[in-house]
């Protein structure tokens, strides 16, 4: 059976930073970019959207009126998202699947990225139906484990809710590839990943789990040793260091400090390392595994 490096998969992003470094920098300007228009925007919209998007980040509930419109004023940023999202997937794919095609440094905007943006809004609606699903049969199951008392009905819901997730960690894993195949194929490719992952779970999520743990202690690291930087610079003034994680969005002249703008370009260099991180992965993975 075909198979693939775990570890060399996991390390594949980090391969594409240090082989292609213009290319990358490209990327970094391209998501600081983002940035500026993502925060011109969330201050332009006012500070009523910002606090419902703000309550629903902490899981309090809102008025449904004010969340309705709330959701439509932030509609527009979040196809952005979802765009930047599928042109940064893209080029990482164009980088180990379609090197010929390199456009600018590989960013593109056309069908690639139109068929990786509907695949993802499927899969969302997928997950957003099978998670209500899983909750429903918990609770039932639950509530006929509660016949037996309150101890074993809360057992059993426990159990019952570390076994479903485990089951959609393995399922997401097992598809996983679909972004993949479906730029290689230039089709939707929903569910061929189920049969091409057949056999490679734990290959799969080791690759994964190497280059989430490998992005994360370098981000960790630039954020530290930037935040360190930073408090030097304003006189140990921590306070000053806290706004660059909470700044102030009531109007561009507050937001955009001179401390804001460098964190914005560190912080679009470790997006551009992110993408081609988390990305590759897979990419290496379905090149490996689609020739057998």
């Amino acid at each position: 059976m075909t198979a693939f490096s775990a570890t060399d998969a996991a390390l594949e992003g980090f391969r594409i930073t240090r082989e292609r470094p213009k290319v990358v920098l490209i990327w970094a300007v391209f998501a600081f970019l983002v940035s500026i228009c993502s925060a011109v925007y969330l201050i332009a919209i006012g500070q009523d959207a910002r606090a419902v998007l703000e309550a629903s980040s902490a899981e309090q509930p809102a008025d449904l009126a004010t969340f309705g419109k709330a959701m439509g004023d932030l509609l527009p940023m979040m196809v952005m998202g979802l765009a930047v999202q599928c042109v940064m997937a893209g080029a990482v794919y164009r980088i180990l699947l379609r090197p010929e095609e390199k456009g600018f440094a590989y960013l593109k905007l056309g069908m690639d990225e139109a068929r990786l943006a509907a695949l993802t809004f499927i899969y969302v609606l997928l997950a957003s139906v099978t998670m209500f699903v899983v909750v429903l049969a918990a609770a039932l199951i639950a509530m006929i484990a509660s016949a037996a008392g309150q101890n074993v009905a809360l057992l059993v819901a426990v159990a019952t809710e570390i076994f479903f997730l485990g089951l959609l960690f393995y399922v997401g894993v097992r598809l996983s590839l679909a972004p993949a195949i479906t730029f290689a194929e230039r089709r939707i490719a929903l569910f061929d990943s189920w049969k091409l992952t057949h056999g490679q779970f734990w290959r799969l999520t080791g690759a994964y789990a190497l280059a989430i743990c490998g992005i994360v202690v370098i981000a960790m690291l630039v954020v530290t040793i930037f935040s360190a930087l930073v408090a030097v610079a304003v006189g140990g003034d921590l306070q000053a260091v806290g706004k660059m994680f909470a700044p102030d969005q009531s109007s561009l002249a507050t937001y955009f400090s001179p401390v804001m703008i460098l964190y914005l370009l560190v912080a679009a260099w470790l997006s551009a390392l992110y993408y081609a991180v988390i990305i590759a992965p897979a990419a290496v993975a379905y090149r490996a595994l689609s020739r057998g």
